[in-house]
């Protein structure tokens, strides 16, 4: 019986330790597995690539600067012209209206005048001998040089009609060839119009449309590589001659405009081009830099930061959230400005789930 009890106590001192074994194991701490990098550094010099499209270097837009009916159309698209050559006309009826107008006016007013200086010369006669008193020849005077601004007037408004006459007809200003006509016969048009675009010279462009992160470092006067993957040409040279300060309509990028230095005269205005910028940080003499991916970048109310890897062994470490300061956005990620140096060990995935302090499985 005594030996039964003891057996039975043995068992189950057993089964107590094995439990207990059991939940030793099963508090043994699950590490969480990390991707991580070496913090490096890059030179500043990195070429950026975009799309955009020829132009011609002199574009001049042809416009009516009177409302009207066009009555005579002398051009179509492709067309070349010669400088002073007729493009187009409109009814005209109110400017010639106008000036008739303004003739009879002239008319009008001259015989006013002249009346005028008559009755002055009549009634400065009479005063000199004393025939008449002095408020009579003032009185003339008065009305004369009253006559005398109307007319004055007058003539000053038919000159103005005059030229309005041309308002309603278009001339090339110089040799081209038209890239664009906007209107028909009989087709009414309202003041600035504009009619046709005629591109002249022999220059050509290339606009484009650059990001804001980009924008900043491109100015007037850099040059660019610019390629034309339909012309057979090796690349092309750029300048810069205009980067504007204000977005496009209904866009968050920023028209840029570059003249080609040697063109061909393969190259027509609409043909696909791709521009390429030495985006180079010129600011120091040895321009490196730190680049982390974007994907090793986090954000929270304090600003950016990545997860530093201090090592303890070559299998574990420890997470520690670092606040660093941003730069450029690049085609590797972006540069770090402050918070980082080289030869430091950043987390490169599953920021949102990682805890500062924590301990972690290196990948």
């Amino acid at each position: 019986m005594k030996n039964t009890l003891r057996k039975i106590v043995l068992l189950v001192i057993v089964l107590l330790s094995a439990q207990c074994s059991k939940k030793e194991e099963s508090k043994e701490e699950v590490l969480r597995p990390i991707n991580f990098m070496s913090v490096g550094t890059e030179s500043g010099s990195e070429q950026r690539s975009f799309n955009g499209a020829a132009k011609a270097g002199n574009e001049i837009e042809l416009s009516f600067r009177e409302s009207g009916v066009i009555q005579q159309k002398n051009v179509k698209k492709g067309q070349k012209v010669k400088k002073g050559d007729l493009i187009a006309t409109l009814d005209n009826l109110e400017a010639n209206l106008n000036f008739e107008r303004a003739v009879t006016e002239v008319n009008s007013t001259e015989s006013a005048k002249n009346t005028a200086k008559a009755e002055l010369d009549r009634i400065k006669l009479l005063y000199e001998k004393g025939s008449t008193p002095l408020k009579d020849y003032q009185n003339a005077k008065n009305n004369y040089q009253t006559a005398l601004s109307q007319f004055e007037s007058a003539v000053r408004n038919r000159e103005i009609q005059r030229s309005r006459l041309q308002y309603g007809v278009i001339y090339a200003p110089a040799d081209g060839i038209i890239a664009k006509t906007s209107g028909k016969v009989n087709e009414r048009v309202q003041t600035g119009h504009v009619f046709a675009i005629l591109n002249a010279g022999n220059k050509m462009k290339v606009e484009l449309e650059l990001p804001e992160n980009v924008i900043n470092q491109v100015t007037v006067g850099m040059m660019a590589e610019i390629q034309f993957s339909t012309l057979n040409d090796p690349a092309f040279m750029g300048e810069v001659i205009e980067v504007s300060p204000i977005t496009s309509d209904n866009a968050s990028t920023y028209p840029v405009e570059l003249e080609i230095m040697n063109p061909s005269p393969q190259i027509k205005p609409g043909m696909a081009a791709k521009i390429t910028f030495d985006l180079s940080h010129q600011d120091t003499v040895n321009s490196e830099r730190i680049v982390v991916p974007i994907h090793a970048v986090g954000e929270d109310e304090h600003g950016n930061f990545v997860f530093l890897i201090e090592t303890e062994d070559n299998k574990t470490g420890i997470a520690k959230k670092q606040t660093i300061e941003i730069g450029d956005l690049t085609a590797k990620g972006f540069e770090v400005k402050n918070g980082l140096e080289k030869g430091q060990l950043i987390a490169t995935a599953g920021l949102q789930s990682l805890l500062n302090g924590q301990k972690v499985k290196l990948n």
